[in-house]
């Protein structure tokens, strides 16, 4: 089996390097806003979509233009690569799987990717990496690079530069250990395992808030896009990057110790983005409770449910596992041993009695929920295995 992995490190660059790196994300940025561009007046004229192929040759004239001649001190890999990226944006919006693509800001998600791994080099030895146009560049050896290079994504974030190198590698298929859990994930209690373990909430956001309102209030005060307002800036962006490093940091370890020890996880389908959405409503129809449900949307957000969902996939893939998703309507008011369906099951948030077969459960709710999606998922493979049989 086939594993493609990426090892992630920052990167240690002089100032003519950080330099060349900022104008190489801006000429990719340029590219892809112009291309961008020049879909929608094509689209707006009546023409039909215009593939990578044609594209390209738009890149060479831009490069020989004489309104941006600059586009050639940069490497002309990274540039086409920023126009497949426009290309799987409009598959992704043709397929409805995305938004329409957008233009890119500045100093907001700059990257750029050598595609082919015959340009660059790794010296894990000596913690350095070689980049067209940049040399060799020192980064923070944190682990070593496992498997055959594919590519090599550079970007910014919050001041830092970042490399990021995909790996290839042939692995042997693992064996599942462990049983079978139902996870119900929340607030109070982040996520709660059919066997009665749980794990508890971070709330990375919540705890650096007040901080982080501090630091808002002084950016608000300064002069926009003077000095001190650019630091103050900076200072945002980095307490925001610790909130998203911590959160990202006590995901993995969760993930992974789920993985590692159950052979199935069954898992609640939540669909994120509705259940945080806004309750304001319009001008002829204000929402309700807005003040509450905003908090309790700030408090969604800060779990990172879907994050724990996306890290549980490919970890259960590569230990030999299975993930199954539940849809999450009326799984509170459904009875695990008879699948009976009403609302008085549940009379209230801690009491839950069957009204067909008679069955109780009054514990904690969300391990109650959590037996309920280890049912499901024990049925559903069993279901599968009689369906397999000859």
């Amino acid at each position: 089996m086939k594993r493609l992995q990426a090892f992630k490190y920052e990167l240690m660059p002089n100032g003519e390097q950080q330099r060349h790196m900022r104008q190489y994300a801006g000429c990719c940025r340029f590219v892809y806003n112009k291309a961008l561009a020049l879909q929608k007046a094509h689209y707006e004229a009546g023409g039909q979509f215009i593939g990578y192929v044609a594209m390209a040759k738009h890149l060479t004239a831009w490069r020989h233009s004489t309104g941006s001649p600059w586009l050639k001190d940069a490497p002309v890999h990274p540039l086409q690569q920023k126009l497949k990226d426009l290309e799987r944006a409009y598959k992704n919006f043709f397929a409805r799987r995305a938004a329409l693509p957008r233009f890119k800001k500045k100093s907001l998600s700059d990257s750029f990717r050598y595609p082919d791994p015959k340009q660059f080099k790794l010296d894990q030895g000596n913690s350095r990496i070689f980049l067209p146009k940049l040399g060799w560049l020192r980064y923070r050896n944190s682990r070593g690079v496992v498997g055959d290079l594919r590519t090599v994504t550079v970007s910014e974030a919050c001041g830092k530069w970042l490399v990021s190198i995909q790996t290839q590698r042939e692995v042997t298929p693992a064996l599942p250990t462990g049983a079978a859990v139902g996870i119900d994930v929340g607030i109070n209690r982040f996520a709660t395992l059919s066997d009665g373990t749980w794990f508890a909430p971070l709330h990375g956001f919540k705890r650096h808030a007040q901080c982080l309102a501090r630091a808002q209030r002084a950016m608000s005060r300064k002069v926009k896009f003077s000095r001190n307002w650019r630091k103050s800036k900076a200072k945002v962006s980095r307490i925001h990057a610790r909130i998203s490093h911590a959160r990202r940091d006590y995901l993995h370890k969760i993930s992974t110790a789920i993985s590692q020890n159950h052979a199935m996880v069954c898992i609640e389908d939540l669909q994120v983005r509705n259940m945080s959405r806004s309750a304001a409503g319009t001008t002829e129809a204000p929402g309700k409770n807005v003040r509450a449900k905003s908090g309790l949307n700030r408090s969604i957000l800060d779990q990172g449910w879907y994050e724990l969902r996306r890290q549980l996939d490919y970890k259960m893939a590569w230990s030999g596992g299975l993930l199954i998703a539940v849809p999450a309507h009326n799984s509170s008011r459904t009875c695990p041993p008879c699948g009976h369906i009403a609302q008085e099951n549940r009379p209230t948030q801690a009491q839950f009695r069957c009204v067909a077969c008679g069955y109780e459960n009054h514990h904690h709710p969300s391990l109650r929920l959590a037996q309920y999606f280890a049912a499901c998922e024990i049925s559903v493979s069993c279901r599968d295995h009689e369906q397999s049989d000859p």
